[in-house]
């Protein structure tokens, strides 16, 4: 099997983890979402912790943020990825499934204006549309419901923000991973306490919630390792496309197996954000070949 099949492969098992992750989180809705974002961190750390070490790596956790510059751009990440993973949490939890979705379906979008924000990157005339239509599908849904979707918004711009910070970084996605959850881990051990010295803990009660509680970790971990090998085996254009598979997949359980409202709004916003994302994805890819094309053009002239 080619390196590149590997990686697309992997980078589909990684999307599926993340697309299909609700159906357990659903399972934990009897546990308040803080206290699963506890676990989640805690286990999370532990399990990366033991994969550097077999991977004899783990030198590198330090060095992440070995100037003030580095642990200010980590410690933005961690505010970040935190916020994301307890919205999508309670998101689940509290029955907005479909609207999670919707988040990370108009993330390559907010990504896309949070580089022009923040490195003055220059949108196209694609992009520019793209970011409308999303604009617009997001005014019709606050329109229709009468409410803005809070949900898919906070989840769509802080994990743009995470990333765009994280742009900066030389390090790995394993790596860069463990550190966040290394600052997190002192506060979420220190709320585990807290809980469970008043009573109200869930961690131990009985044996399936436990083990579900201590498993959240891994699901965390394992398809950012796979999405790690994945990124240096397949084109970013292929990449771009398979993400996709991970908030249909939200969709498709958020309807289809939670049973949420699915209104005539929904289904307008939700129209106009899969037309913006194949305009966008469409101009990707021709940018993609147009500049394998100039490279193999300059490959060519510089061996003559």
């Amino acid at each position: 099997m080619r390196d590149e099949t590997k990686g697309v492969l992997a980078m589909i098992a990684a999307c599926s983890v993340w697309g299909l992750s609700g159906i357990y989180y659903k399972a934990l809705d009897h546990v308040p979402p803080l206290e699963v974002l506890c676990h989640r961190t805690l286990w999370g750390f532990v399990f990366f912790l033991v994969v550097l070490g077999i991977q004899g790596r783990l030198r590198a956790v330090p060095r992440t943020i070995d100037t003030p510059r580095k642990f200010a751009i980590v410690l933005t990440a961690t505010l970040m990825i935190s916020l994301n993973w307890f919205v999508f949490i309670s998101s689940i939890h509290f029955g907005h499934a479909t609207e999670a979705s919707m988040g990370y379906y108009i993330f390559p979008l907010t990504a896309v204006l949070a580089g022009a924000i923040f490195y003055k990157e220059k949108l196209n005339r694609p992009q520019m549309i793209s970011v409308g239509l999303a604009a617009i599908a997001v005014i019709i849904l606050s329109a229709g419901l009468q409410v803005a979707p809070w949900v898919a918004l906070i989840l769509a711009f802080s994990f743009a923000v995470y990333g765009v910070v994280k742009k900066s970084l030389d390090t790995g996605p394993v790596v860069s991973v463990t550190v966040e959850v290394a600052i997190l881990s002192p506060f979420a051990l220190a709320w585990l306490v807290v809980i469970h010295s008043g009573g109200t803990g869930h961690f131990g009660a009985d044996a399936v919630t436990t083990i579900m509680l201590m498993v959240a970790g891994v699901i965390t971990a394992i398809p950012l390792i796979l999405f790690s090998y994945a990124t240096r085996r397949v084109s970013l254009a292929t990449i771009g496309l398979v993400q996709y598979l991970n908030p249909t997949l939200q969709f498709l359980v958020a309807t289809l197996v939670f049973r949420e409202l699915f209104t005539l709004w929904h289904a307008i916003a939700f129209a106009l954000i899969w037309t913006a994302l194949a305009i966008y994805t469409a101009s990707s890819l021709r940018r993609g070949r147009a500049l394998r094309k100039a490279a193999r053009a300059a490959g060519t002239s510089g061996t003559t």
